[in-house]
Formats: structure tokens, sequence, C-alpha cells
């Protein structure tokens, strides 16, 4: 159980990995993409707080695989979309792929979050025609390679004095 110092640095590190990825996605993305923007920040701020575990050890295991997993529901619906237009089934049919790869490619827990990524390409893609789907699949990535290195600085500049317990207790 954390101890209430340890509960409040856990609470701060988390609002500074929010703040800090979303400003750089936000701005990343505006520079490419303004319409994007917030979306762009977002989806850095979603990735950072996924990304953060409580060691620094898993959250580089958790960003390696969140990147991985974010490369490929990328690139598939980037594809998909340079292929077909949007729609709904396209884009279920397109997060099953995602899934199934990801398992494929032992990247089972951040499947659901590349199938996400899908999701979020295609939504975006749908709202903004002009924006070409490689670009938008490409921003996607870079987005949450923002926010899952944002996480990895925050471990490396504020490493935890102790690695949590291994078991559950209440």
């Amino acid at each position: 159980m954390l101890k209430s110092g340890d509960r409040i640095s856990v609470a701060i590190q988390n609002a500074l990995v929010s703040l800090a990825a979303y400003l750089v996605g936000y701005y990343f993305t505006a520079s490419f993409h303004g319409r994007s923007s917030s979306i762009g920040g977002l989806w850095s701020l979603v990735s950072g707080i996924v990304v953060l575990q409580a060691t620094s050890r898993d959250t580089w295991k958790s960003a390696v695989l969140r990147v991985l997993g974010t490369l490929i529901g990328a690139m598939l619906s980037g594809f998909y979309l340079y292929l077909f237009p949007f729609s709904p089934v396209g884009m279920a049919v397109s997060v099953g792929l995602t899934v199934l790869l990801c398992q494929m490619v032992e990247v089972p827990d951040h499947g659901r979050l590349a199938a996400i990524t899908v999701a979020l390409v295609m939504v975006i893609s749908s709202g903004n025609p002009e924006l070409s789907p490689f670009a938008n699949a490409a921003l996607r990535f870079i987005e949450s390679v923002i926010g899952a290195g944002t996480a990895v600085l925050a471990v490396l500049l504020w490493p935890k004095t102790e690695e949590p317990p291994n078991s559950f207790s209440l």
C-alpha cells in the first residue's frame, strides 16, 4: 500500500505527464493539421497515462508494447482508408484484424488500444476528407509515441524509491 506522500507523488507525476503529453501532442499535430490538434493532444495524453506504470521497467515495457500496437493499428487503418472509404463495417473489420495481428505478435494487452487507434484514425478521416489517410495514421502514431516518451521521461526524471509489492493486499 502506498504511503500518503507516495500517493501524492504518483498523482503529481500523472498530472505532469498529462500536461506535458497533451501540450507536445497538441502543438506537434497543429503544425501539420490544425483541425485535429486537440485530438492529437488528447491521444498523446491517453498514451502517456496508459504507459505510465508503477516501476521504470514496467513503464519501458508498456511503452514498447504501446508503440508496437499503435503502429499496427495506424498502418492497418491507413491502408484500409487508402483503398476504401470510411464505413462502420469496414471499421469493425479493421478493428478485428488489428486485435488479431496484435495477438499474433504477442502484444494482446495493447491490442485494445491499437483497436482504438483504428477507430480514431477512421473517424478523424471521415470528418476530415482533406487529410490523407496515411498522414492521419502517421499523426496518430507519432502522438502515441509522444505520450509514451513523456511517460518514460517522467520515470527517468522521477524514479520511484522502492518497487511495489508483488502481491495484492488490502
